[in-house]
């Protein structure tokens, strides 16, 4: 990594190869026992899958230096869960800690769902229910957290999600990894999957929360009957042992024609520790985390496909997108930026499509891709296909 603290003058395909590659070299891959591997091979081989889009089979099958599909599957599915996911969190971190500096940051947190057609590999609760895509509402579920920045928008911690637990464990978790970043967290803003008394309790404890809340009960529609923005509070579950009481900034505005409607538009957000901020306010440091959007999206792109059940698997793929996902970010800036007054100009040509194309590049050289397959010595029959000159 000393390269991106002292940049040549020139990037190439191969140090974004080495960088990437001496990210997943953390990874513990222990692989089964007695069964002699070069685990850089088989982190060549996931590397090129993920910035493909190709699943593993795709990847040994069209080069000479990988090994076959079910062996590096084999090596794969003895990654242990626990490790990876505490490996992963630190990398990330790491990665936080490059660019970001010690300044206050505010975090988003949301939950990534990857659909999927299969059985569970092991039990139920390893598979958790959405909106429908495809033919299936079953994922797999995982909790990210994002860094609100406009040009170093990190991921810097992840969680998987079971079904069979709550929500706030995952919150838990996930806060656990994000009190080792190395910086303090000014805020967390969360959409309304996050609107449970626990998770609001354990979000709250940790730093300023804004969410939106979930429209029910008559007590929150009398809330929501007014034609100004106000403060209030609200209590959920009133009169119970989970009983909770948080201040509710309520924000009135005019639709003004947006996607064809008009008249006043009522929101609500739960908002901890906001006081000092007015209603509005809240709503427009809410609306920032739509950036989100982009940084599940570019992730996707970097995503190893697979068929096999395995959680842990399914687990490695996504995290390894994450960090590559992060890498093309701290390059783009670290080493491409150009330095001027108000902040560094990014490279506008610098894609996340090119950082991709420039490791398929090197790990085709790598990997010795092949580029020539054995004809059937036939052809087409001298019969099929010719028409008389006349």
């Amino acid at each position: 990594m000393k390269f991106l603290y002292h940049p040549d003058t020139v990037l190439t395909a191969s140090d974004l190869e080495t960088l990437a590659l001496d990210l997943l070299s953390e990874i513990p891959i222990p692989g089964v026992e007695g069964c002699g591997f070069d685990s850089g091979i088989i982190r060549q081989t996931l590397l090129q899958a993920a910035v493909d889009q190709k699943s593993i089979k795709a990847v040994t099958d069209t080069t000479r230096k990988a090994y076959s599909d079910d062996y590096t599957l084999a090596q794969l599915h003895t990654v242990p869960a626990a490790e990876l996911e505490a490996t992963a969190n630190r990398l990330l971190c790491q990665q936080a800690a490059m660019i970001l500096g010690t300044g206050p940051r505010i975090i988003c947190l949301d939950f990534v769902d990857i659909h999927y057609h299969g059985c569970p590999h092991a039990d139920d609760g390893e598979l958790c229910h959405t909106k429908p895509r495809d033919g299936t509402s079953q994922c797999h579920r995982y909790l990210a957290g994002f860094v609100l920045c406009q040009a170093k928008p990190l991921v810097v911690a992840v969680t998987p999600v079971r079904s069979d637990e709550p929500k706030s464990d995952a919150v838990e978790r996930l806060l656990d990894h994000v009190a080792a970043l190395p910086f303090e967290v000014a805020g967390l803003l969360a959409d309304r999957g996050f609107y449970d008394g626990a998770s609001i309790k354990r979000l709250d404890a940790a730093a300023a929360v804004a969410l939106p809340i979930i429209r029910r009960g008559k007590q929150m529609a009398e809330k929501l009957d007014t034609t100004v923005s106000y403060w209030t509070e609200y209590v959920m579950y009133e009169g119970s042992e989970r009983e909770l009481r948080f201040p509710l900034a309520v924000c009135v505005s005019y639709q003004q024609g947006n996607r064809g409607k008009h008249g006043l538009l009522v929101r609500a957000y739960v908002a901890c520790d906001l006081a000092d901020r007015t209603p509005k306010e809240v709503e427009a440091l809410y609306q920032k985390r739509s950036a989100i959007e982009t940084a599940f999206r570019t992730m996707r792109e970097a995503r190893a496909r697979t068929s096999t059940t395995d959680p842990v698997v399914r687990l490695l793929f996504v995290l390894v997108s994450f960090l590559v996902r992060n890498l093309w970010l701290i390059v783009r800036w670290g080493v491409l930026a150009t330095p001027r007054r108000g902040g560094r100009a990014l490279p506008v040509w610098f894609r996340f499509e090119v950082f991709r194309e420039w490791l398929d590049h090197a790990l085709d050289d790598t990997l010795c891709r092949k580029w020539e397959a054995p004809t059937n010595g036939v052809g087409i029959p001298a019969t099929y296909g010719q028409l008389d000159a006349g």
